[in-house]
């Protein structure tokens, strides 16, 4: 899929955020495993949105977001990168959220979203990738494929969307090596 990744400033994720939230609201209907439970209130995503603003603003966090090369159209996909804070942690970010609308799937957009939040990662001096996901979920294969290891399983770490608690798979990659 031929896609133009960017990352998007304060302002940018601010004007998009009702894009954004149709994202996120496409991801949790689709059984994603991305922190919320359905139904997703409009605010509540709004209130994550703008938490999400102000990280980028504050200087810790990065989002990227995938639409169609010179598109001003629906976004496809999203990830974000948060940037540990801590004198001792500066080497290290974690990724999340990676969100690709049901209509963009199975045509390596994740893959591409993956990498760029990579090279960002590297731009920022950041080396150590660390990130979690739902254990037995698809994703946890892309993740492998794109060289992450698997650290372990944490039982019941999250409630999922059928109410029940879930097993959580966390994984790293050490980039540049």
């Amino acid at each position: 899929m031929n896609v133009a990744i960017t990352r998007l400033s304060a302002a940018e994720a601010r004007a998009l955020v009702p894009q954004l939230h149709q994202l996120l609201q496409d991801a949790v209907d689709s059984g994603a495993s991305v922190g919320f439970l359905p139904p997703l209130l409009a605010a509540e995503s709004q209130a994550y949105w703008q938490s999400v603003v102000a990280a980028i603003e504050a200087g810790h966090r990065v989002l990227l977001v995938a639409r169609e090369p010179g598109a001003t159209g629906p976004l496809l996909g999203t990830v974000q990168l948060d940037l540990a804070t801590r004198p001792n942690s500066l080497l290290r970010a974690e990724v999340s959220k990676l969100l690709v609308h049901t209509q963009a799937r199975r045509q390596g957009l994740a893959r591409q979203l993956l990498a760029a939040l990579e090279e960002q990662a590297e731009q920022l001096g950041r080396s150590t990738l660390v990130l979690d996901t739902r254990h037995g979920d698809g994703a946890e294969l892309l993740y492998q494929n794109m060289g992450y290891q698997f650290v372990g399983v944490i039982p019941a770490y999250f409630i999922n969307y059928d109410g029940r608690p879930h097993a959580t798979a966390v994984y790293y990659k050490l980039l540049g090596r």
